[in-house]
């Protein structure tokens, strides 16, 4: 999706967090209507029964009436799309909406096309209820048929139209290029390129910690507490643009440079998780210590280095040029001679090989094994050159 900025007034912004107010209002309560479903009861309202309940209530009720009755039918349209694709398995089973996470809504249709171009730097477009609202014009904007309006928690606003732009055309050199991704290193490439993700700066973790510790000294529901969870996702949202900018980047050039890319095949939804309770056998009721502090710390370096966004945009960009390789002992596989032992990896950044005395960064030689598709050779087939060409190294790495 192509995403801008939009600057509503304030009187624009009352009204549009008035609409993501009625979008979420109905998506839970459609939400509500399909979770009673009971083998004992009737099959659940279907999107055109909904659509007559919907029309009977703003009959009823005159805040719902003012809303845009468009807003209010898309959030049951997306809603009954969401449980096709539950029942498809291509989805996670639809939760419900709070206020303040993730608010939006989608138009789709007619008017979607009202788009106005202001000057070189700016643009507006037409919000049902809310009138002509201004976005910053970063790019051109696509032919779309929808748009979403969404709001973050910093209280930025933001317009995407629904637009998939074609991917980048392979250079045809024929080279290939492997890419492991680390904690201490966001992202190392076979040719020997280090990448860093941008973090916050000592300065802004620092006024980080002081908030954290500010907020929990705040009473429940004050205003001083609202105004230090505000600060506290400014400097959220500053990391989180920092870290989508450079996967930008760097999926634009690994995209634009290398015919083939792979990449470890990680589930990080399960790497990421909580660990599991340790009951206390010899005290009931009590648990051992399942060293939960050190997993939260790895959970976030994981998370922090965008380890899944760098793989969906690559996968977005070089669409059918992106190989999945079993990770399977490629940080103890020597890239040289293919000996493979615990006893290589010597430290965090030390490769040495045992057999052979290759040595080199623990972090290129996974991503050298990565590249030949060292997991694949050990079913019998051939492995990939690798070319082993050095590229200066990018502004964007630390």
């Amino acid at each position: 999706m192509s995403r801008f900025r939009i600057y509503p007034t304030a009187a624009q912004e009352a009204a549009l967090v008035e609409q993501c107010g009625h979008a979420r209002f109905v998506w839970n309560l459609a939400l509500e209507q399909w979770s009673m479903w009971t083998r004992d009861k009737g099959p659940t309202p279907k999107f055109a029964e909904q659509c007559r309940q919907l029309t009977e209530a703003r009959a009823v009720f005159g805040w719902l009436r003012a809303g845009s009755q468009t807003v209010q039918q898309q959030a049951l349209r997306d809603f009954d799309q969401a449980v096709r694709n539950f029942y498809n398995g291509t989805h996670r089973r639809p939760t419900w909406r709070r206020a303040g996470v993730r608010e939006g809504f989608r138009i789709v249709g007619t008017q979607a096309h009202r788009v106005e171009r202001v000057s070189r730097r700016w643009s507006r477009l037409l919000v049902p209820k809310v009138g002509w609202v201004r976005f910053r014009l970063s790019r051109a904007v696509p032919d779309a048929k929808s748009y979403r309006v969404t709001r973050d928690r910093a209280g930025r606003w933001y317009v995407a139209f629904a637009a998939i732009p074609p991917p980048i055309p392979a250079p045809m050199t024929g080279e290939v290029v492997g890419v492991d991704r680390g904690v201490t290193v966001s992202a190392a490439l076979s040719n020997g390129e280090l990448l860093s993700c941008p973090r916050l700066s000592d300065r802004e973790q620092i006024r980080l910690k002081t908030l954290q510790r500010r907020l929990a000294r705040c009473a429940s529901g004050s205003n001083r507490r609202r105004r230090v969870t505000a600060a506290i996702a400014k400097l959220h949202a500053r990391a989180s643009d920092r870290r989508k900018d450079w996967v930008e980047k760097i999926t634009t050039y690994l995209a634009r440079r290398f015919d083939l890319i792979r990449v470890e095949a990680l589930r990080i939804k399960q790497m990421t998780r909580r660990p599991r309770l340790k009951p206390d056998p010899d005290h009931p009721g009590s648990y051992l210590s399942n060293h939960r502090r050190a997993k939260a710390g790895l959970n976030r370096a994981i998370l922090s280095n965008a380890w899944g966004l760098l793989v969906q945009r690559l996968e977005h960009k070089a669409a059918g040029r992106v190989e999945k390789i079993n990770p399977a002992r490629t940080s103890q596989t020597c890239g040289s001679c293919g000996h493979c032992a615990p006893e290589n990896r010597e430290s965090q950044a030390v490769f040495r090989c045992t057999a052979c005395g290759h040595q080199a960064n623990a972090d290129v030689n996974a991503a050298v094994n990565i590249a030949a598709g060292r997991a694949v050779c050990a079913r019998g087939e051939t492995p990939v050159r690798v070319s082993s060409k050095r590229e200066p190294q990018l502004a964007t790495s630390a």
